[in-house]
């Protein structure tokens, strides 16, 4: 596992329905990720946070909201990814809202295909982000980012990689899935996404659900995890924006940390949707802390390390 890790906040709630998700970096910071990351041994610099434009707060024009502010904060967390991974470092992107992963995952496909590796994409949220401009009235980004990902939104957004579209729907995998609408259910079937939605784990498991997830993950994979805070059930994790009640449980959550850990293959990783302002007392950011410590190594049983 990569032991060189470059802390990257990035302060806003450009594409968020609700304000509050631009207090997310700082509140992991407090509840100490820096440093719970550096007692495991790992090499933390934290680059401080990214510059951008401020949330106007407007209506949407033309299908989205804050289409020029989006672009140009997804803009600036390319290029800082883009770096992290030329100096050999695992990027961690702490958001902010989820339409931030446009911009990193776009660099970290096109480093993959620089490189030569395969991206697998690992999509912990309670929501499939696969909407579309003409069937999301609120134009709120966030809820778009595996659409433009996949080459189905504004051309600002879809274009930020060296090829459209950025990646191919067989190279993510969604996880506790349990709030999608409509017409975004039909694009996903359409799309062919592999969802292990909550009816899923709640049958089968989250180990056959991450077994499944982490299928062919080799020495050749390039495993990046985008993590929304609202992947998690609300009951001990409640400040995020857009909180859905049937998520996973602590244990469940852990379980699937681990089991990534376990793979010794995570390259990268976005944390985000933390909203503080309606939070109690930095509690998910704290819960959220733990399970990222749980991602790079810490376990609730004696085990070997990978």
């Amino acid at each position: 596992m990569q032991k060189r890790l470059s802390v990257v906040g990035v302060p806003t709630d450009i594409g968020a329905g609700a304000r509050g998700a631009s207090m997310g970096p700082e509140a992991l910071r407090v509840a100490g990720l820096v440093e719970r990351l550096r007692s495991r041994g790992l090499e933390v610099i934290d680059r401080g946070n990214l510059a951008g434009p401020p949330n106007p707060w407007l209506q949407p024009t033309g299908g989205y909201r804050h289409l020029t502010e989006v672009q140009a904060w997804n803009r600036a967390v390319h290029d800082a990814v883009l770096a992290e991974l030329a100096r050999g470092r695992l990027p961690l992107m702490l958001g902010g809202d989820h339409s931030l992963a446009i911009g990193s995952i776009s660099a970290i496909a096109r480093h993959c295909r620089e490189q030569g590796r395969r991206l697998r994409v690992l999509w912990l949220d309670a929501h499939a982000d696969f909407n579309t401009s003409a069937i999301t009235p609120s134009g709120n980004l966030h809820g778009m980012p595996v659409a433009c990902l996949c080459g189905d939104g504004p051309a600002e957004l879809t274009g930020l990689s060296d090829q459209l579209p950025a990646i191919r729907p067989n190279a993510i995998r969604q996880i506790g899935i349990r709030s999608v609408d409509a017409e975004e259910k039909a694009r996903v079937h359409h799309a062919k996404l592999e969802v292990f939605d909550m009816r899923y784990i709640d049958e089968m498991g989250m180990r056959d659900a991450m077994e499944m997830a982490l299928g062919l993950v080799d020495s050749r994979t390039h495993l990046h995890v985008s993590f929304d805070i609202d992947f998690l059930d609300p009951s001990f994790a409640p400040g995020v924006g857009t909180a859905v009640p049937g998520g996973p449980t602590y244990r469940e959550a852990q379980l699937c940390m681990e089991m990534i850990a376990d793979t010794g293959r995570l390259a990268s990783l976005d944390v985000v949707e933390l909203n503080p302002a309606l939070d109690e007392r930095n509690r998910t950011a704290e819960v959220a802390v733990d399970l990222i410590e749980s991602l790079f190594g810490k376990s609730t049983l004696m085990r070997d390390p990978a």
